[in-house]
């Protein structure tokens, strides 16, 4: 508990943003490190009408970051996620970031334009429509 001490101090005096990330979205050998992540919650479940590229049980890592460390990690995911189809999401207080391999979106949240542009290229990168469901 010692060693999470000074990530708490920083997450009660900065913003933080609040998301998920998908295990399996996830290339091999791809790590967490530097970002102040806390997980909240890991679970595993089954998925009804995953694509043919996925596989039907996921893992789901919901985390609490310091909002600092969004441009760092939504960078090393833009590297790390598999193609086609993945994507991975957090909000802030007043912001809704979006990253797909090779494409990271950013808009505040509520702003339908921007999440509509999101919409689209996650369309176009082969996500399934009934998976485009993050909130913002």
């Amino acid at each position: 508990m010692s060693d999470l001490l000074p990530i708490l101090d920083v997450m009660e005096t900065e913003a933080i943003i609040r998301g998920g990330i998908l295990a399996e979205s996830l290339s091999p050998g791809m790590g967490f490190d530097d970002h102040g992540m806390l997980i909240i919650r890991c679970s595993r479940f089954e998925v009804t009408g995953a694509a043919a590229y996925q596989p039907p049980v996921w893992t789901l890592i919901e985390f609490e970051a310091p909002a600092s460390s969004s441009d760092a990690l939504a960078s090393e995911l833009a590297d790390s996620l598999l193609s086609p189809g993945w994507y991975a999401n957090w909000n802030s207080d007043t912001e809704a970031t979006v990253v797909f391999r090779g494409k990271i979106f950013r808009y505040p949240r509520g702003d339908q334009a921007g999440r509509q542009e999101a919409l689209a290229y996650g369309r176009s990168a082969g996500v399934p429509e009934s998976q485009l469901d993050w909130t913002d």
